[in-house]
């Protein structure tokens, strides 16, 4: 590296650090990511087209694959909107709490703090309880081609319950002892996972010689949900939400990436545009290639992907090899899962918002990583699969509030910003990456999307209901919330602090802080020392 680069790259670090100490923390993370690494990890957690593989049934029969695919423009555009938003927001405010932490700037002063902690509690909801959805995944992956290679082999519940635990606690073996490789991994990633989507797109059309007629793909409604053609469309979307889902991760990675004010934006947002365009291809591509729908539901490989890759090759080898690649995929998203979990978990313990916070807010000297925030990750992860030793129900519920989590966590710094206009207390946002007058119009349409989606997923999905289909997310919702609410009178108001807010505004573009006087921002937005 030559010298002035190397002065650059010291140059924009200090700033970054100028901005973080603003915020009133210190930097104890290595800041290792660049760009194109931060890109790989974000998409490789986003990873729209091997999320919609995992919930491709869901879409099948509730519309069918005019739904799937006509939605999933729908949902891209409007997660677009939101996407930008939030781009907006950790480029003034680029630190590893995200939501939570911008909540506590951007809201009127009065509910700040409580606000703040109670989207806290959503965002940790949906990032651990997704790196357990992940693992889940995973592990149905691994069994499902074991069982299509053997296929006297029978997949018990025990099995998938033991085999995510495998998942987790590689992951975070890799977390403590590999924190200086996950740039690295991130970069190979990116090319793995784009490299294994042409592959996967290119096998199943040239090899399947039974493809479904261009009606039932883009025209011929299905419903095997037991209610009216509106409600089981709207139910359709769910496998759309689901699919574009977790790109704020960069957002929590933020003091360990090289001038982060201005790449974690930019992660936001390509990673949505990748996750939509392979998204809708795949969508396509496997619509045209799925077989008998019931077959394809109840393959006892219990991995209705695995079973049209075999439909279409008619061979286990080529079946498996297509579902391996996705495999590694989930596989080092696990990794990053637990990556965004333990830096989330570690900025709410540094600001008193957990249990024996002291202790997940240490960062180990070495390797500069929350060793104990990973563990405590790890041990959530793992209580959260061992659900599905009891109940397939209850863990269908977590997967239900690992979406429903992020939304209501996304939905948060939105609505206290567009409150803030409307209240007196809006603060200009002062990062290198601006939406101008745009900002509060995203911000609404991106705002109504979340609120929407967070209620739809509370639905049930087969009617009649009985308690074995019941949805149980609105109750598991409830009691988050409730939790929250509960903890936040009893101790969290008393030690939670936030980050530092006040009169000033953080001008990262020239590293400066910026003053002004009178107490007006450049656009003549009235801002308030947030008292927190």
């Amino acid at each position: 590296m030559s010298a002035e680069r190397e002065a650059k790259v010291f140059d924009d670090e200090v700033r970054e650090d100028a901005v973080l100490e603003k915020l009133g923390y210190q930097q104890e993370l290595k800041r290792s990511f660049g760009l194109l690494g931060m890109i790989g990890f974000a998409f490789s957690i986003v990873t729209s087209w091997t999320a919609l593989g995992g919930v491709l049934i869901v879409g099948v029969e509730s519309g069918g694959p005019p739904v799937m695919i006509w939605s999933w423009i729908g949902i891209s555009i409007v997660t677009l909107a939101v996407a930008y938003s939030m781009a907006e927001i950790c480029s003034a405010y680029p630190v590893a709490g995200g939501q939570y932490s911008w909540v506590a700037v951007l809201a009127p002063p009065s509910v700040a703090r409580g606000l703040s902690y109670v989207t806290g509690w959503f965002m940790l909801t949906g990032i651990l309880a997704m790196g357990a959805t992940n693992n889940f995944i995973g592990a149905n992956f691994i069994l499902g081609m074991a069982n299509l290679s053997y296929p006297s082999y029978v997949i018990e519940r025990w099995h998938t319950a033991l085999l995510s635990y495998a998942i987790a606690i590689f992951a975070a073996i890799a977390n403590i002892y590999g924190p200086h490789l996950l740039d690295k991994i991130s970069r190979g990633m990116m090319i793995w996972n784009i490299v294994s989507f042409f592959i996967v797109i290119i096998t199943i059309l040239a090899t399947n010689d039974h493809k479904q007629t261009p009606s039932f793909v883009f025209h011929d409604f299905q419903n095997f949900t037991g209610f009216g053609t509106g409600f089981t469309a709207i139910l359709g979307l769910l496998q759309s939400a689901f699919g574009m889902c977790c790109y704020d991760a960069p957002a929590h990675m933020t003091e360990e990436m090289r001038n982060a004010s201005r790449e974690a934006p930019k992660a936001i947002i390509m990673s949505v545009y990748i996750g939509a365009v392979t998204g809708f291809i795949f969508l396509i591509s496997i619509c045209f290639c799925i077989g008998d729908i019931n077959a394809t539901a109840g393959s006892a490989t219990g991995v209705p992907l695995i079973q049209i890759f075999f439909d279409s090759t008619n061979s286990v080898v080529g079946a498996c090899f297509l579902a391996s690649l996705i495999s590694v995929i989930v596989l080092v998203c696990a990794m990053f899962l637990l990556a965004e979990g333990s830096r989330s978990l570690f900025a709410f313990a540094r600001d008193h918002g957990l249990p024996f916070s002291h202790i997940f807010a240490k960062v180990e000297k070495k390797r500069q990583v929350p060793v104990y925030a990973i563990l405590l990750a790890l041990g959530v992860q793992m209580a959260l699969n061992s659900i599905y030793f009891g109940t397939v129900t209850g863990f269908n519920t977590v997967i239900s509030i690992a979406t429903e989590g992020f939304y209501l966590s996304y939905a948060m710094p939105l609505l206290v910003r567009i409150l803030a206009r409307f209240s007196g207390h809006a603060k200009v946002l002062q990062g290198p990456y601006t939406l101008g007058k745009y900002g509060i119009v995203l911000n609404v349409v991106g705002f109504v999307f979340l609120l929407f989606a967070s209620i739809t997923f509370n639905f049930p999905t087969v009617n009649p209901v009985s308690e074995e289909n019941m949805n149980y997310t609105s109750a598991a919702i409830g009691v988050i919330g409730l939790i929250s609410a509960v903890t936040w009178i009893t101790t969290g108001r008393k030690r939670f602090t936030g980050p530092e807010t006040g009169i000033t505004n953080i001008n990262i573009t020239e590293g400066l802080e910026t003053i002004v006087a009178d107490g007006r921002g450049s656009d003549g937005i009235a801002m308030e020392k947030a008292d927190l």
